[in-house]
Order: structure tokens, then sequence, then C-alpha cells
């Protein structure tokens, strides 16, 4: 075989590829061969006696042209000309006739004209498909070639005549006009089959959005009928199921994030705050008064989220007795035990929460071992607040059970004293048994009311932490009974007992040493128990706020309703449950600055300059009223003087003329003569002077009285 016709045969199914990648109908009918290009003999008659009965060139021409006008029509006409899909054709004849020489020239033209006259045939028997003016040149659908099949087809389907790809091009354009998803996705690629995938997501996302756009204004614009009298006085007789609460809630809610266009035409807004007061207290189980206070302090959205956080149980966490562990080794002790844990936060170097436990953690063997102490997350922050030095003194005012006063121990390495004060006697038995078994051994237990310790201990201490006793608003989760056993006026009994615990601890203070620091701490969220109490000794004692050194939380109120605080109350911190996954907390650090006591009329907030200049004008007139009041203070006392010595000689007198008197009367009778009474060897001489003076005066009474 010459190198012309290898590379002719190289040619062939080239261009074959390229028409299958276009859409181009199949040429597998062609009786042809790749290698020798020969037809058959049977092939070859068959062709011949169809030759005979088919129709001529030009009437092929013009179905074809008609098929191209029609095929235009249709939404994917992009395909190449008839014009070029015959000189396509064309050339694979001419390049058949070159390498199969002139001998089969006649083969190659009968096999072109058993082509058309299988299309023919083909347009013939599709007129029983179609009835209307297009049934002359259109056909029932046929199944298509597969692209893929196309793509991997071998040189046998090179050759083909025209009127086999005019088929399978008009059978292509046809299912195409068809819209078949299913077939179209047998010819898709598996890119433009993911590609369509993506853009149904698309149209359904977009569908979904415009719903939820159209329920959204619905919402917004609807507006809530809320209940009448008459509506909950027949809801009293039914037991209002849980989820119908929260939905009213969750609408009371919507109408005042906008009430100006949600509200219902004659209700006002406190009409809607009290029924959701009311749907609150129902729905969590609090008394309807704690639930106004709630809402008096962080609004309805607000509490809503801090009921609900309440109710939750809050992590356990335990802290790391660094007397006697490392935290590191801690864990890895408790891992190998099973206990899921983390570390407690970045604020905390000692702290381990635990998630998961299959052993009891207050049973296990580091725990006996005094190892760790079971200790809220809260609780430690009015310890740092604190920070306990070294060797400083340190008074515990509420000690009990000791969580606090071991952290101080470990922060203190064991080393200067610790009076831990409680006022029950028995609630130290945990005290001293925690001390032991954390190896603390700087602690001193005592049960006094802290009321008398500023009196009992004055100016003693460098440091007093007062985890003041509290309504419990802020354990809610640890004490449910607390929504139904605390009412207001719980709370404003305990405010008196902590403005006087807090007025002791500042008095046990010391402010010479450089310490006098005392930090304030409550389990409570109430404003009455807090910055109330805290305002209250800044104007009862010579202190200052500080910062407490924690960066987390919130800061204090300095406003609340109508009552306005201390600037410096912001440098207070507070904790919520459904903020920081805290127990609600308070903690405020004051310093001391001198011993003295203000006046109860004296103002807190720092005077300004006019102020401080009708201050020294009072002050400079105040200093003369002084010498002036001193001088006759003076003269007073001066006279008082004179008048006691007068007085003294008179008595003087009186007494010796009663002695003289005495003598000229007769003698009385002898009385029995008595015992002298026994006196305590150990009384002072003052009280054996009274006792002759009382002797001696008694009978000058009864002389005055005769």
């Amino acid at each position: 075989m010459s190198c012309e016709g290898l590379s002719m045969h190289r040619i062939t199914p080239t261009m074959a590829n390229k028409s299958a990648k276009k859409g181009r109908g199949s040429t597998a009918a062609a009786v042809t061969t790749a290698k020798g290009g020969k037809k058959t003999k049977k092939g070859a008659a068959a062709a011949v006696e169809r030759k005979m009965s088919k129709p001529s060139r030009s009437s092929n021409a013009s179905i074809r042209s008609e098929s191209r006008k029609n095929t235009s029509r249709s939404s994917r006409s992009k395909r190449r000309p008839i014009d070029e899909d015959e000189r396509e054709v064309d050339e694979e004849e001419e390049v058949d006739d070159q390498y199969n020489g002139t001998s089969d020239s006649s083969d190659s033209e009968d096999d072109a004209d058993d082509s058309d006259d299988s299309h023919r045939e083909g347009k013939k028997g599709s007129n029983k498909f179609f009835s209307d003016e297009n049934a002359d040149w259109l056909k029932p659908k046929s199944k298509k070639p597969q692209k893929q099949q196309l793509m991997s087809s071998s040189d046998d389907d090179s050759d083909g005549d025209d009127d086999d790809e005019f088929a399978a091009k008009d059978d292509y354009d046809e299912s195409d006009a068809s819209g078949d998803a299913s077939d179209d996705s047998d010819e898709l690629l598996e890119v433009e089959r993911q590609s369509r995938l993506i853009d149904r997501e698309m149209e359904l996302e977009e569908a979904e959005a415009e719903e939820e756009y159209r329920r959204t204004i619905a919402q917004s614009t609807a507006v809530f009928h809320l209940p009448t009298l008459e509506e909950l006085e027949d809801d009293e007789d039914r037991v209002v199921p849980p989820t119908e609460l929260r939905e009213r809630i969750d609408a009371i809610l919507e109408v005042l994030a906008d009430f100006k266009s949600r509200r219902e035409q004659g209700r006002s807004r406190s009409d809607y705050v009290d029924q959701l007061q009311s749907d609150m207290a129902e729905l969590f189980g609090y008394l309807p008064e704690l639930v106004e206070h709630f809402l008096s302090m962080f609004g309805p959205a607000e509490t809503l989220e801090f009921l609900t956080a309440s109710d939750s149980p809050r992590p356990l966490v335990i802290r790391t007795n660094t007397l006697k562990a490392r935290r590191k080794d801690l864990a890895a002790a408790l891992l190998k035990r099973g206990v899921t844990l983390d570390p407690l936060a970045s604020w905390s170097k000692v702290g381990l929460k635990i998630s998961e436990s299959p052993v009891p953690v207050g049973a296990t063997p580091e725990y006996l071992s005094g190892h760790y102490m079971l200790q809220s997350a809260a609780s430690m922050c009015p310890v740092m607040a604190l920070s306990p030095q070294p060797n400083e003194r340190v008074l515990d005012m509420s000690a009990a059970p000791g969580g606090k006063t071991s952290y101080l121990a470990q922060l203190m390495r064991n080393t200067g004293s610790i009076v831990a004060n409680d006022l029950k006697p028995d609630r130290q038995k945990a005290t001293v048994a925690n001390m032991h078994r954390l190896g603390v051994r700087n602690v001193i237990t005592c049960a006094y009311d802290g009321r008398k310790l500023g009196k009992l201990w004055p100016n003693k201490f460098d440091k007093v932490l007062l985890d003041a006793p509290c309504s419990g608003l802020g354990v809610i989760s640890r004490d449910p009974s607390v929504k139904v056993q605390r009412t207001m006026a719980d709370v404003h009994r305990t405010v008196v007992l902590q403005k006087e615990i807090l007025l002791s601890a500042i008095d046990a203070l010391s402010y010479k040493r450089g310490g006098g620091y005392v930090v304030y701490s409550t389990c409570s969220v109430s404003v009455a128990e807090n910055e109330e109490v805290v305002n209250y000794v800044l104007g009862k004692r010579d202190v200052k706020l500080v910062d407490a050194g924690l960066d987390f939380g919130k800061p204090g109120f300095t406003r609340y309703q109508h009552k306005r605080f201390h600037p410096s109350l912001a440098l207070t911190r507070r904790f919520y449950p459904h903020v920081h996954n805290f127990d609600g907390f308070y903690v405020a650090k004051l310093k001391k600055l001198s011993d003295k006591r203000p006046g109860e009329d004296e103002k807190i907030y720092p005077a300004s300059a006019e102020e401080t200049a009708d201050a020294d004008e009072a002050g400079s007139d105040n200093e003369v009223a002084a010498r002036e009041k001193k001088s006759t203070s003076k003269k007073e006392r001066q006279g008082a003087a004179t008048k006691k010595a007068t007085a003294r000689e008179e008595e003087r007198k009186k007494r010796v003329s009663g002695e003289s008197n005495s003598e000229e009367k007769p003698a009385k009778k002898a009385k029995n003569s008595v015992p002298p009474s026994v006196t305590h060897q150990s009384g002072s001489k003052k009280k054996r002077k009274q006792a002759n003076n009382a002797k001696v005066t008694k009978p000058r009474r009864m002389k005055l009285g005769m």
C-alpha cells in the first residue's frame, strides 16, 4: 500500500469524528469498510435495485432545502449550513475514490444512491405519523446516537452519504425542538448536567425566597389581636398549652418592636406589656412581680432570653488546687477516667469545664485528695477582683462552705492569715473539712454576726471579701424554688442587711498599709441589691470605686428608672446567664481612703467649680463662727466651773453644820450587829468610793427631807 493511501486513510476518521462532535448522524449504515472501501456483492446488488426506483437528486435537494428552512425556525439552530455539509461529503467521496481507485467509483455512487433511496423510503413512511403539510419531509423521532458513542466511533463509521447525514440532522433538530429532558440528560456531559442541576437549585431558592418575602410582608402588615377581658376569663377555665403561650409572647414582642404600625386600635403599650408579663409568668412559673422587675431591668426581648437561660443548667466547673496539683496533670488524670473536659476560659488559669463524666466528679480519688474544688465560674470572679497577695491579712465575712476561702489561700500560697467568718456555726463544719482536704494552713474560722465585725476588729485587715447574703435571683437554675418563694418585699429586707454588713466590712479595713480594699459581690441581678447598696455606701464612708480588673462582663447601671447613681458605678461588673453562660453575679471593688464618715446630707457627686467656690466661702464663714463658738464655750465652761465650786463649798458647810446638830440630839438605840457584806476583792477603788459616799450621804438626805 502506498504512502498516499495511508495518509488518506488517516484523514477520513478525523473528519468523521469532527462531524460526530457537531451532532451529525452516524454513517454506520454505509456498506463500505475502512480497510478496503469495497462493498460486498450482496450490498451492491441491493443498491442497484434501489437505484432503479429512487427519485432524482434534484427532488432530494428540494426536500433538503425545505428542511433547512423549517429547522432554522427552531430554538437550537446553531448548526453549520447545508452547503458546507455537502462540501464535506464530497470531500469524503473524493478521498474514498482516490483510495479505492477508479474501479470503486461506481460502487460509491451506488452507495450514495442507496442512502438516498433509504432516506426517501423513510420519508414516505412518515406520512402515516403526520397529517399536516409538513408530513412530506418530517420523520418520526428515532433513537439518537449517544455523544459518547460518537466520540468513540471506529474507522468503520468514517464513510457515509449525504442523505443519511441530513436525516440524522433532521432527527437531531426535531428532538431539540421537542425539548425532551431525559434525552438531553443522556447526551450531555457531566459538567453540563451539574450546571443544569445548579440552575434548577437556584430557581428553587429564588422561588422560596419570594414566598418567604411575601409571607414576611403579610406578617409585618398584619395586626395582632390582643385578647380581651372576656377571652381571658374564658381561658381561666381551661389549661392554656405552652405552645399557645409561646406564640402569643412572640406575637406581642413583634408588636412591641414596631408598635406604631402593628398595634391594635384602642390599645396602649401598657396593655401589651401587662399581657406579656402575665404570659411569661405562667409559661416559666414565676411570680408576676418578679417578671415585672425583670421587665423593668432588661426590656421585653431580653427578659425572654433571661428567663429561658435561667431554666437551662450551667456547665459543671472545677477549680484546680495549685497547692497540690497543676491543671495539666489534673486534666490528664481525669481524661484517663473518661471525663470529657476543656479549659474554662482564657481569663482563668485554674478552671476546667466538664462536659461529660462517666464517674461522679465529687467522688474521684483526685477530689478526695484535694486536687480540685467544685466551684462555679462566676464565684471565682470576686476572688480574682480582690487579688490577695502573700503575707496579707484577709477577712472573708461569709466563708461557708469554703470555696472562695480556699481560693484566697491558694493565691496567697498558704502565707499570711485568713479569717473565715460565717453567721451559722453548723455551716463552718464544711469549711473546716474543705480546708483540711485542700491542704490549707493559714485559715482561722469563726462564727460572728457580720454587722458587728467592724466594731470588734476595727482597722485590722488589709483586704475584705464580702459575698453578701442575697435573694438568689441570679442562680435560679440551681434553685428553682426562688421563682415562687422570693418576693420584692424579701428583696428590700435583704437590702437593709447588705448595707449594714458592707459598712461593717469597711470599718474593719486598714488603709495605712497600702491595702484597704473590699470586694462586694452578690449572686443576684437586682439593682436594689447591687448598685443601690454601693451607691449608699459611697455617701456613708470615705471610699471610692476602682476597676475590678475583670475584662469581661457588662458594666453596672448608672441609672435605673427615675434613679441616678454615681458615674463610677460603671466600673462594677455584671454577669448574666443569657449573655455569659454564668450564674447571675455582681462584683464591685471599693478602696478605703480614710476613717472619716461623711454625713448623709453631703453630696456624693463631685462638686463643680462654682460649688467649690461657694464651699470655700461657706468654710471661711464657718471658721469665724467656730472661733466665736469656741470663745463662748470657754466662758460657759468657766462659769460652770465656778458654779460647781460654790456648790461644793455650800455642801461642805452644810455637812459641818449637820455634824454639830447630830451631837446635840439624843443617841439612837443600837441596832443588831450585821456581818459586813462580802465585796469582790478585784473591785476597783472607784466602786468602793461610790459605796462609801452612799453611806455618808444617806443620813444627809434624810435630814434634808425633814
